[in-house]
């Protein structure tokens, strides 16, 4: 698979014609590394609660979903738009939203 094609600003991936937003670049490379990990953690449970038949479950799971792309940049006020100060603001509490890493660190500069 081909990497996706960032547009001229920097501020969107193209994927198979898509425009997509890209990622806070700001963001440093063990920060995304931890919400990338919830973000496929997340979606990983939205199938299975899908295939159970849990909607209360898929709920949950697509919230997660969400807290992680906006952690990410993806969703939310587009990065662009905010400080680096409000930047690192939303990726430390989704973070902690999600959870925090598996040793227990909310935070990871």
């Amino acid at each position: 698979m081909a990497s996706p094609e960032p547009t001229d600003d920097d501020r969107f991936i193209v994927v198979a014609g898509r425009r997509w937003r890209a990622s806070d670049p700001l963001l440093p490379e063990p920060v995304r590394d931890r919400l990338v990990h919830h973000l496929m953690a997340a979606r990983r449970a939205v199938a299975a609660a899908r295939s159970a038949g849990d909607p209360m479950g898929e709920r949950a799971a697509r919230d997660r979903v969400q807290q992680a792309k906006e952690g990410l940049g993806e969703r939310g006020t587009p990065w662009w738009e905010l400080t680096p100060a409000q930047r690192r603001t939303r990726w430390e509490a989704a973070l902690t939203a999600l959870g925090a890493g598996d040793d227990g660190s909310a935070a990871v500069s």
